[in-house]
């Protein structure tokens, strides 16, 4: 099931010999590769990418970031417009929308943006075609917070996979019943089904920071003992009905983003290996991108402060899958970005909390690579 580690070609490319011939080596010269004296040009971070037919005109993305700005129903304001406007106008190849709640019951705060009906769809095609017109990509990430959710913004005790009470949260959780599982992966897939309705180019599962993906695959939150409990395979089951779901209303020919906790850091919840093993299972049953984060509590960004802290992690999971992997976690230098790109350890760069602070950070990135725009 599991493919040969491709390790050794993601390694970098200092002093590397390719395809382990002694007689070609490589050596990685700031923006090209020189082989045998001949100049070839390497992916970097101002290259194109085309993703199952999703072109994107460089591989800098715009991570999700909950603004607060929507609506006590989680419509989009002309705050939200303005908001990913200005960054799309910078430059950057691909923004993925804040993450979306796909159920009112999942629902993780206010001013959290909604897709779990129709009358969402208007606004949401507004703040899309706004993007495009910037000629820049736009997909939403989906969400359902389960245990997470807070019963002073849903009125109801949390759900999710186990009775057992996350970090950072105060409540512990109702199991759900099979059927309210059934139910929830039909409410993912009409959410992804309204995106396409909306003019998203594609969507983004959420299964990352304890939510409710990420719940269930983890052995620390998902203690059950029916079949959607139990080993990873048996883990696996509930984020794998959903992407199934998802795809089926989509489309084949739309591709589909899958945000991955590849460590939970914390005691008894998910390993890197097993993470491994889990993205190698999301390739095979119809992922097209793995955004790799971590950490079940969230996203690690009050733990870490080195660049570039979650990019081992995204390097790990490269080495198992052939779709496109993002690296993220505080990527503030342009260089840094583009090198982690040429040295193939992921295949795109989600910068942050920087293009908050800077929306013309693209902008700058390319004038300080000595790249034309």
């Amino acid at each position: 099931m599991f493919e040969k580690s491709r390790g050794e070609q993601n390694k970098p490319l200092f002093s590397h010999r390719l395809d382990n011939k002694p007689d070609v080596l490589v050596v990685y010269r700031g923006l090209r590769t020189v082989i045998e004296g001949k100049v070839a040009d390497m992916p970097g971070l101002f290259d194109p990418l085309n993703i199952r037919g999703l072109s994107l005109k460089n591989r800098l993305v715009m991570p999700p970031m909950a603004t607060g700005m929507a609506t006590e129903d989680g419509e989009v304001t002309d705050r939200h417009i303005k908001h990913y406007t200005t960054r799309a106008r910078g430059g950057v190849g691909l923004i993925i929308i804040e993450h979306t709640y796909v159920s009112e019951d999942g629902k993780l705060s206010r001013g959290q943006t909604g897709l779990y009906d129709d009358r969402l769809i208007p606004g949401l095609k507004r703040l899309v075609e706004a993007i495009h017109t910037e000629g820049t990509k736009v997909i939403i990430q989906l969400t359902h917070a389960g245990a997470k959710a807070p019963r002073n913004i849903t009125g109801k005790q949390p759900s999710g996979p186990w009775n057992i009470i996350l970090p950072n949260c105060s409540e512990a959780p109702r199991s759900l019943t099979v059927p309210e599982i059934k139910t929830i992966v039909v409410r993912f897939g009409n959410a992804a089904y309204r995106a396409a309705e909306a003019g998203f180019d594609s969507v983004e599962l959420h299964g990352a920071h304890g939510f409710l993906l990420c719940q269930f695959l983890s052995p620390y939150a998902n203690q059950r003992n029916d079949e959607y409990g139990g080993n990873l395979a048996e883990r696996l089951l509930f984020p794998t009905e959903v992407i199934r779901e998802v795809k089926t209303k989509l489309g084949e020919n739309i591709p589909l983003f899958y945000r991955l906790g590849a460590d939970d850091m914390l005691e008894g919840g998910l390993t890197r290996q097993e993470a491994k093993l889990a993205a190698n299972h999301l390739e095979q049953v119809g992922v097209d991108v793995i955004d790799v984060s971590g950490g079940i509590g969230g996203d690690g960004q009050r733990s870490f402060t080195e660049q570039g802290y979650f990019v081992p992690l995204a390097e790990g999971i490269k080495e198992v899958v052939k779709v496109p992997v993002i690296g993220v976690g505080n990527i503030t230098e342009p260089e840094y970005a583009d090198r982690i790109i040429r040295e193939r350890k992921v295949d795109m760069v989600a910068v942050g909390r920087t293009l908050l602070s800077n929306p013309d950070f693209p902008r700058q990135a390319a004038q300080k690579l000595g790249i034309k725009l």
